[in-house]
């Protein structure tokens, strides 16, 4: 894809399926240019011919890369610096849950990995962009989405002494942790951002039908088997919302469902902790050598 300098540039993460795809795809109709990103080989080929084909001249890319690897997420960092000089949205949507617990080659464990630390390298090695068009543009045009989830509700805190669950793992607890941390990180980065006029929200998609629970637990695919749930066109109308919408740009750090900004749980309005995930989430990813 040949990038044009005069069109907006979003990089949507877990484009290959469901949620993300759809959300792509409405980008790529609107006149965007869109980078996208995708694990799994076959349906990541599937989707780009998809996209592709809706996307307006060559406006649309796919990666490959494992988010549950920070060496891919700083790749696609620097192919998507490569590319193009600026970056109006960032849509951090890739994530899941798993049956068990599962430690990476680099030491950290899935659930985390792919759905907190991942969306915060990713965010922060794509800063320079963001803030290049941020530059550029009208205050609060350039904008970083989570999606996060209503499982945040379930729990009342994180666990400081064992953030990743590396200890007393629970599939789905896991999730729950890592899907309040893209809320408390969406805050912290509404504050930090808000120098540079980058917006900072959040989301709850609902209870999609997509391949989200396929490496879940048996609770989990039951849970998911027995509930109402929608197409992922109604939360990617709401992502395409907030990335291109005047409200997606105002008043940072907020979150969202069904196009309407709702209150997450107390836990999730809790700065300081938002700011202590910030450093702890840095420490590791130091530790790791990123």
């Amino acid at each position: 894809m040949r990038i044009d300098a005069n069109r907006r540039v979003a990089l949507v993460t877990g484009a290959s399926s469901g949620i993300g795809k759809s959300t792509v795809i409405k980008l790529v109709e609107l006149g965007w240019q869109v980078i996208g990103v995708g694990r799994d080989p076959q349906r990541s080929a599937a989707a780009e011919a998809e996209i592709a084909a809706a996307a307006r001249d060559d406006g649309f890319t796919m990666v490959r890369a494992d988010f549950t690897l920070m060496a891919d997420v700083k790749r696609v960092a620097d192919e998507a610096g490569s590319r193009t000089g600026r970056l109006d949205v960032l849509i951090n949507n890739a994530g899941g849950v798993r049956d068990r617990q599962v430690i990476t080659a680099e030491g950290t464990e899935a659930t985390f990995a792919a759905n907190h630390l991942a969306p915060f390298l990713l965010t922060r090695e794509l800063m320079p962009l963001l803030k290049a068009s941020a530059a550029s543009q009208p205050p609060g045009t350039t904008r970083v989405i989570a999606v996060s989830s209503s499982a945040h509700r379930v729990i009342e805190g994180l666990n400081w002494d064992d953030l990743q669950s590396l200890g007393d793992f629970h599939a789905s607890l896991a999730y729950c942790r890592a899907k309040l941390a893209n809320i408390l990180f969406t805050r912290e980065l509404a504050r930090r951002a808000d120098p540079d006029e980058i917006v900072a929200q959040a989301m709850h998609p609902g209870v999609v039908a997509s391949n989200f629970a396929s490496h879940a637990d048996e609770a989990m695919r039951a849970h998911m088997a027995a509930a109402d749930t929608v197409s992922p066109d109604e939360p990617a109308e709401t992502l395409a919302w907030l990335a291109t919408e005047p409200e997606g740009g105002r008043h940072s750090g907020r979150y969202f469902y069904r196009k309407a900004e709702e209150t997450p749980a107390a836990a999730a309005q809790d700065d300081a902790a938002a700011r202590r995930l910030w450093a702890e989430s840095e420490t590791l990813l130091a530790r790791l050598g990123f």
